[in-house]
């Protein structure tokens, strides 16, 4: 109400591309954790783990935290299991490590960027950066904001060139007519 029609229409679109983007990339989030659960969950049952629902609903609760969350689970699973069969808890890390590095390179940038319109490249990049930059919330938030700014770069460049288009061809137009 307090913009002019223009502003508040370009405002409006911004505002709903951020919700987009951060509505896409919590619930890409909660599949891919979903997902992460439900393979440790059989990987666990071949591997013949105890207590395999707990570790890996542990897995997967721990797992929607970006970056830390999934070894913030694995550290008391271990402890459980280590205090059950030590060669348990060794098979656990291992398996744990394998599959982190399976979401974090591969299931997860896919998933993610599916959800949000990000190419899985670009999340990688997302994360190492605003991580690196701004620690545990720039991990949480990177993403999101990212693709926003992914989002909105791509539209300003289309309309660019659309705009840039439009003069060449009313430029070919003028050339083509006769002179009077």
């Amino acid at each position: 109400a307090i913009f002019p029609q223009h502003v508040a229409s370009v405002l409006s679109a911004v505002f709903r591309q951020i919700c987009r983007s951060f509505t896409g990339f919590f619930n890409g989030k909660i599949v891919d954790s979903i997902i992460i659960g439900i393979i440790s969950f059989f990987a666990l049952q071949l591997l013949g783990m105890p207590y395999v629902v707990l570790l890996s609903v542990v897995i997967g609760v721990t797992n929607v935290i970006p970056f830390f969350g999934p070894f913030m689970g694995a550290i008391p699973n271990t402890m459980i299991l280590f205090i059950i069969d030590p060669v348990k808890a060794l098979e656990y890390v291992i398996f744990t490590l394998v599959l982190q590095q399976f979401d974090g390179n591969v299931l997860g940038p896919r998933i993610l960027g599916d959800s949000i319109g990000l190419p899985p490249l670009w999340v990688l990049v997302s994360i190492v950066v605003s991580g690196g930059l701004f620690g545990f919330a720039g991990m949480l938030l990177g993403v999101p904001l990212f693709a926003v700014i992914y989002s909105l770069l791509g539209s300003w460049t289309r309309q660019r060139l659309a705009e840039k288009q439009e003069r060449e061809a009313a430029a070919a137009a003028a050339a083509a007519q006769p002179p009077a």
